[in-house]
């Protein structure tokens, strides 16, 4: 896959070609462009790669950075708002990207369909259920069966109506076995250029262990307010693992590498391209996470945080008004510390989740503000700073997630082959030995809280804790099942972590009666205030009458 990245620019350009059409400069020249080609005729393998990448980056970014605030894995201690107290604006509103990249994916669909290529109609039916499937996780209803029809000529489709989340959901489990069955011959059956295919390298088999996964990740999500048929399709899969392959180790994951090249190919927070570091930073760990990790004496841990550079000490041995640093220490005396929130681990130290309307000062910082440096806080390990990295992967579908599903089907009941606890434990596995800590696991299953007590808590806390740059599957569980019981900080602008994200203003102008519609299925609740329906508070139907997360 690493070699693969290296020949993504080159795709890229050639698919800016394919789809570019230049403009006449006067009424005698013809308006085609001599090196270009038209979507009739768009090579499939060169519109793969940018759909593939599009989606794994976006997907990442909106992880690691706004979601993982909600899920209290980071925070951030300048320009915070969006992060640590939802006050979203900007890109996470917008759903554009995401039709930008299935209407590329769709043309790849078409296209593939015309010449035959069964690989590439099944890779289009998994992106499209992946893409379709996070639009309606995040906003709640949207368009779906009248999205991406405008080239048909009829102007309903303009503005398209929004389908129910209901009927999104099923549709979407729906073409993920159509690509199930179309990804199902030997992978040197199919025609595809292997390095167009930035996840797999062009074998089908692995696509087809990701559609089967991806569905069994979405009958889990309505599970609430679909039981029978959410318990129904899982058994069925389990029954028939041969019809039905899923991802069961770490060699089937569907990741992405970072190229590394710029600063649109590298990992986020890097600080190769981000000359302030600015990125980096801002971004601490959050000490509910921190906190948890360390009870469980989780290896994990050193992987994802840096150990404070200055710890704190406080002693009342020293004279009145002490405040230096000796041997790295910071010594206090306990006047200089009081009625101040003070953090002493030695170790790691996390910001505590919308604790403060200055989080910069926490732990009496010295250099509060927008450009602090903050020795008394962990930042995150410095293997983030890098633009690429054998772990720094958008992680679109891991083996531990899919252990977990299966955990937490056999604790409800389900019939599946194994038990909630081997299942639990397989996933705990998948996650240390995806972040390089495989040894430390026999030891880890017996730290108490981490041995399985055949409890949803635990099986949801540790898919919690291996969703680590990947909050927003930890996000969508928590609404579902209100674990793990996080509370929004005292600065937080509610009281509850938000359930949705709200419909953008130009949605809900320009598609106004639609939108509206869409918007009278969504339930107001205490805490939506002012935003009414469309209220990152308010509640799609996924979550209506569940009681949960609150």
């Amino acid at each position: 896959m690493k070699n693969q990245l290296k020949t993504l620019t080159k795709m890229i350009i050639a698919l800016g070609m394919i789809l570019s059409i230049s403009a006449c400069k006067d009424l005698t020249e013809l308006n085609i462009n001599p090196n270009g080609v038209s979507e009739e005729d768009a090579n499939p393998n060169l519109l793969l790669p940018t759909i593939l990448t599009g989606a794994a980056k976006k997907y990442n970014e909106l992880s690691f950075s706004d979601l993982g605030g909600v899920m209290q894995h980071t925070q951030f201690d300048a320009w915070f708002n969006s992060h640590n107290d939802y006050e979203w604006t900007g890109g996470i509103l917008s759903w554009d990207s995401y039709y930008g990249f299935l209407r590329d994916n769709e043309l790849m669909r078409k296209r593939a369909e015309k010449l035959g290529l069964n690989f590439h109609q099944g890779v289009a039916l998994v992106m499209r259920a992946y893409l379709f499937g996070l639009i309606t996780d995040l906003w709640g209803d949207a368009p779906y069966t009248d999205a991406l029809k405008a080239e048909l000529g009829d102007t309903k489709y303009n503005f398209p109506k929004y389908d129910s989340q209901e009927v999104i959901y099923k549709g979407i489990i729906e073409e993920l076995k159509q690509a199930n069955e179309l990804l199902s011959r030997p992978d040197a059956s199919y025609e595809v250029l292997a390095g167009a295919d930035v996840y797999f390298g062009g074998k089908a088999s692995k696509w087809r262990r990701f559609a089967n996964s991806l569905a069994l990740r979405y009958y889990m999500r309505i599970s609430e307010k679909a039981n029978t048929f959410a318990r129904q399709g899982v058994e069925n899969m389990l029954a028939n693992p041969d019809k039905f392959p899923l991802i069961t180790s770490s060699a089937d994951e569907v990741l992405m590498d970072f190229a590394g090249n710029n600063a649109a190919d590298s990992w986020p927070s890097n600080t190769v391209y981000d000359a302030s570091g600015s990125n980096f930073r801002r971004m601490k760990m959050c000490a509910t996470f921190v906190d948890r990790l360390q009870e469980l004496n989780d290896p994990r841990l050193a992987v994802w945080a840096k150990r404070v550079e200055i710890p704190i000490e406080v002693s009342s041995t020293v004279p009145p008004g002490t405040d230096k640093i000796v041997n790295g220490i910071r010594i206090l005396s306990p006047d200089v510390i009081k009625g101040i929130p003070i953090d002493t681990d030695k170790d790691y130290v996390g910001l505590p989740p919308s604790g403060s309307k200055n989080p910069s000062a926490y732990n009496l910082n010295p250099t509060p503000g927008q450009t602090s440096i903050n020795p008394h806080v962990s930042y995150l390990n410095d293997i983030y700073r890098s633009a690429k990295g054998t772990l720094l992967k958008a992680r679109l579908l891991t083996a531990a997630e899919v252990e977990f599903i299966l955990a937490e089907a056999a604790w409800k009941g389900w019939a599946v082959p194994e038990t909630a606890r081997a299942y639990y434990e397989r996933g705990i596995q998948a996650s240390l030995t995806s972040w390089g800590k495989a040894s430390n696991y026999a030891d880890y299953i017996r730290q108490k809280g981490v041995t399985f007590e055949n409890t949803q808590v635990q099986i949801i806390e540790q898919k919690w804790i291996a969703s680590w740059s990947t909050a927003a599957q930890a996000w969508f569980d928590y609404r579902r099942t209100g674990y793990p019981n996080l509370k929004a900080g005292p600065a937080a602008i509610r009281a509850q972590l938000p359930v949705r994200v709200p419909y953008m203003q130009t949605e809900m102008s320009v598609n106004q009666k639609n939108a509206e519609e869409a918007l009278s299925r969504i339930e107001k609740t205490a805490y939506s205030q002012a935003d009414n329906e469309n209220s990152a508070w308010s509640k799609p139907w996924l979550l209506q009458g569940t009681g949960k997360p609150w």
